[in-house]
């Protein structure tokens, strides 16, 4: 269940700043100014802005005016996106997933624990398992404000106090950043020791939502990102099947300049991504189309010098 401003407002901080607290002004229930000392924020939609936009692709020309609105890439068709998620993508290991962790902050018996959504303006594959259960609370954020976030937020620099968070979710995030090493060093900063973190990033996909698209991991360059973590579960998410439908999809979309004719001639192509449920895991790694990582806080590092020993892919 999403948590009010009201309920984690205790938490804000001034981004790049934890010690400094950030306070709103509200009036008939809604924000109307934020700031932290003398530095005010902007306000839009009733959600604070909390972004150090000196140092940041997000700019502030992009909350000028009030929009119906601020994603990067338009409204995305959600039934439709349902749709291919459940029939090509990996909505059903996402919601696996989830729901491990899910099971995982019950067992830790924390009183309603605290989980904070990263780039969650729209909800990810298999996220509901998480917003449906009232015994747990949402903190989210984005680069855009929604009917889904708390504030809009820069994840280089998130505006929350240190070992605040019981567990942190950033899904399809990563590869739109600029730098993944600096983001997971804050998800880590915000976690309490022990905390959990489960993360979606893509390997084997083309460019998407344009210039603010950076970067890709491999299932092994993914575990040394997260290499501060226990690992609890990992592995590929969609193998070469789903990559090479991704291929004949933007193929198409070269070929003909149009999103939608490549989009809807490219679903025969789907049952590519079918048969990667034939292909062994081992080889689903080496052409995946992404990686999870579901991992716990620990005071064990993964050394450089373990760390090809945690390939996990064919080519032994």
């Amino acid at each position: 269940m999403l948590a009010s401003l009201a309920e984690i407002e205790h938490l804000l901080r001034k981004p790049g700043s934890p010690e400094e607290p950030v306070e709103l002004q509200c009036a008939h229930g809604s924000v109307t100014a934020a700031a932290a000392n003398d530095e005010a924020f902007p306000v839009v939609q009733g959600q604070p802005v909390l972004v150090d936009f000196s140092d940041s692709v997000v700019r502030p020309e992009w909350f000028a005016k009030v929009q119906e609105s601020y994603s990067l890439i338009g409204t995305r068709r959600k039934v439709s996106r349902i749709i291919k998620g459940r029939l090509f993508g990996t909505a059903g290991v996402s919601s696996r997933n989830f729901a491990r962790l899910r099971d995982l902050l019950e067992s830790a018996l924390a009183e309603r624990p605290v989980v904070l959504m990263v780039g969650a303006a729209t909800k990810g594959m298999g996220t509901d398992i998480l917003y449906s259960d009232a015994a747990i609370r949402q903190i989210a954020f984005d680069v855009y404000p929604s009917a889904l976030t708390n504030f809009v937020a820069d994840a280089h620099k998130i505006p929350l106090a240190s070992h605040s968070v019981d567990a942190v979710c950033i899904q399809a995030v990563l590869e739109h950043v600029l730098d993944p090493r600096q983001v997971v060093a804050e998800v880590d900063r915000v976690l309490k020791p022990g905390g959990l973190v489960y993360a979606e990033t893509p390997f084997m996909q083309q460019v998407h939502e344009g210039a603010y698209d950076f970067t890709r991991f491999t299932e092994l360059g993914h575990r040394w990102l997260w290499r501060n973590f226990e690992t609890l579960e990992r592995g590929a998410l969609g193998g070469p099947g789903l990559s090479l439908y991704w291929s004949v999809k933007y193929f198409l979309r070269g070929l003909t300049r149009s999103k939608a004719v490549a989009d809807v001639a490219s679903i025969p192509f789907g049952v590519f991504a079918l048969l990667d449920r034939l292909i062994p895991e081992a080889h689903r790694v080496d052409g995946a189309n992404g990686a999870y990582f579901l991992g716990r806080k620990g005071s064990h590092a993964l050394a450089v010098g373990e760390v090809i020993a945690e390939y996990r892919g064919a080519q032994r």
